[in-house]
């Protein structure tokens, strides 16, 4: 067997100089998505040094996007969707619109075609599914007002897109002469609005029952790898049946799987199976996107790409802003919501390749198109932390359940980090004096069945900022409640950084954790192993 395979080496290639050029990044103090992309160019073909497989690479990211929107959809129900259609439905196509117009003025100015710029127009629209949640994740913004906007938003442009994308060949037709019956663009039209429909039938009244149903069958096998199979085998194979059956996108079809899976008890722990893939795999997304970027482009269009980029970066945003404004939404919604569609990327580049493919745009179009994805792609961490902020969104940040007056910061007051199945149970049993204050990253765990008297703050508590927020240098204990024990290692780091003196409380799964987690300061390490069989030897020995 051949040690060199060129599947192997641009996993290996992709995922090892990404590394290096994230790890750079952070150093930098930039996103390491900026050091992906910068990954994908010292690979790229237009780099000297190895040259990795660029379609293997989208292949690999497309994987990536399928497990990304498959985890959003855990997290994004169906009534979220809905809640948001009076304006992502007339914005998304209201902003598509808009830069379409833009596109098509730009083109028109170079010279070309009518439908050249019309294509060009349509890829500068659409912003990128990975770019846009990765950024809202990273501000806990997901399950916040403004980003199911900006998700639902995204979800009318893919499936403006896809539509596009059926329609590219007819158009191709009806330009070159091949077809002259405006009856087919019409019949075309009409099936493919027939199979979108369809697809989103089957998955609510078909898909909703058997895959559900399905999930907890495994989960009762109690094996842990049948389900980690499980979830990837429905948001695979949902994504490739919908692209094959349907002629829906990859990142639709496992975005509606995710969305009903979402509405069964066992998504939190769907979501936690596919994360490390997940994140492995929207690497490669960047690092494929990377090495499509020609410098030379930089050099020999320089203006007609800041154009591009304009329009990318400030023309769509601005639509956007007035649009989202226009229905009466807070100045921050529409700054999130801008901020987040400052940028294109997958859906663009698959209309530039069909685009350049069937003869319409010219390839000096696709350049512009991969060069504008690459920089607007960069440049988005940048334009988000001015738009909205460099700290973390929380929803709603810090609130009292039991609504009494509010407090001064309390003092030697416990803080809790996690509030799932043993969060719960402690925040129910605990009548030490004292606040309460509890950090959960889920704001969905915080809304039904929460204990009275308790201060609850929605964020990521391996955050510093976090950790002041629920004013730790006051506390006087740190309950660490989350599954994850190396995760909850670096929290207790950081608290012991802030405040020496407190007094912490772990959980762990294993002797490895346990060590760990003492080695960093923790006082006590609850092994929920060792705590079941020591209280089932004590029932014994009392028998």
């Amino acid at each position: 067997m051949p040690h060199h395979t060129p599947l192997i080496a641009t996993i290996v290639a992709g995922l090892v100089i990404a590394f290096i050029m994230g790890a750079l990044a952070h150093r930098l103090r930039v996103s390491p998505v900026a050091g992906y992309l910068f990954a994908g160019v010292i690979i790229g073909p237009f780099t000297p040094g190895y040259v990795a497989d660029a379609d293997l690479a989208t292949e690999l990211a497309e994987i990536g996007v399928i497990l990304l929107m498959f985890g959003v959809g855990l997290h994004f129900s169906l009534k979220d969707l809905l809640s948001v259609r009076r304006i992502a439905v007339p914005g998304a196509l209201a902003q598509i619109a808009g830069a379409t117009a833009l596109g098509l003025g730009l083109a028109l100015i170079l010279g070309w075609s009518v439908v050249a710029g019309l294509v060009f127009g349509l890829a500068l629209s659409v912003a990128s599914t990975v770019v846009l949640l990765r950024a809202l994740q990273a501000r806990d913004a997901v399950k916040t007002e403004r980003g199911k906007i900006a998700v639902g938003w995204l979800i009318v442009e893919d499936l403006a897109m896809v539509l596009a994308l059926v329609m590219l060949p007819v158009i191709a037709d009806l330009v070159n002469g091949a077809v002259s019956d405006g009856s087919a663009v019409a019949r075309l039209l009409f099936v493919t609005l027939l199979k979108v429909a369809g697809f989103i039938a089957l998955m609510l009244i078909v898909g909703k029952r058997l895959i559900p149903a399905g999930l907890h069958w495994v989960a009762h096998t109690g094996s842990r790898e049948l389900f980690r199979l499980a979830v990837l085998s429905i948001a695979l194979g949902v994504a490739f049946g919908a692209a094959s059956l349907f002629d829906v996108s990859f990142a639709l079809g496992a975005f509606f799987a995710g969305m009903i899976l979402g509405e069964s008890q066992l998504s939190r722990r769907a979501a936690e199976e596919t994360l490390p893939l997940r994140d492995a795999f929207a690497v490669l997304f960047f690092v494929s996107v990377g090495m499509l970027f020609d410098p030379a482009v930089v050099v020999e269009q320089p203006w007609p790409l800041v154009a591009t980029v304009a329009i990318i970066i400030f023309g769509k945003s601005l639509i956007a802003y007035l649009i989202v404004r226009a229905f009466g939404h807070p100045n921050e919604t529409a700054l999130t919501v801008s901020a987040s569609l400052a940028q294109i990327g997958e859906f663009s580049f698959i209309l530039a390749g069909l685009g350049t493919g069937l003869g319409i745009l010219p390839p000096e179009a696709r350049d512009l198109i991969l060069a504008g994805a690459i920089l607007s792609i960069l440049a988005n961490p940048f334009i988000f932390s001015l738009a909205v902020g460099r700290a973390p969104v929380r929803g709603s940040g810090v609130r009292e359940v039991a609504a009494p007056a509010t407090p001064a910061s309390p003092t030697g007051h416990t803080i809790l980090v996690g509030f799932g199945r043993v969060g719960r149970l402690i925040a129910a049993a605990h009548s030490g004096p004292g606040k309460f204050v509890v950090i959960e990253t889920r704001t969905e765990r915080t809304e039904d069945g929460e204990p009275r008297g308790l201060i609850f703050i929605e964020g990521n508590a391996a955050d510093p900022a976090v950790l002041e927020q629920a004013d730790i240098e006051q506390a006087a204990r740190l309950l660490l409640a989350i599954p994850g024990g190396f995760e909850a290692g670096a929290i207790a780091q950081n608290a012991l950084a802030l405040n020496p003196a407190i007094q912490i409380i772990a959980r762990a799964h294993s002797d490895d954790e346990v060590a760990y987690l003492k080695k960093l300061g923790a006082d006590h390490v609850i092994m929920g192993e060792r705590e079941i069989a020591a209280r089932m030897v004590s029932l014994l020995e009392a028998t």
